[in-house]
């Protein structure tokens, strides 16, 4: 545990940011698994739509710092893969 007061703040603000990061990556996670259900449902137009969500995500998680640019780029060439398998 800290003693120094400005290390104590600083542990909580890390904390809040681990969370919302979390939270952040956890929407992400689930939007790339909408896409794969629909695309394994055959569902052309659903699969679109989630990627659409997906991919403005993925974007705000690397213009806010939560992800690094070449995780992202990897994030949605798979969802690109998976809505290319459809057609």
């Amino acid at each position: 545990m800290a003693n120094i007061k400005s290390q104590i703040k600083r542990n909580k603000t890390n904390e809040k940011a681990r969370l919302r990061n979390k939270s952040a990556k956890s929407a992400i996670r689930s939007e790339i698994k909408k896409v794969r259900l629909a695309v394994e449902a055959k569902d052309a137009a659903k699969a679109k739509e989630a990627s659409l969500k997906a991919y403005s995500l993925i974007d705000k998680s690397v213009s806010d710092g939560i992800q690094h640019a070449n995780t992202a780029a990897r994030q949605k060439s798979t969802v690109a893969k998976l809505l290319n398998s459809l057609e």
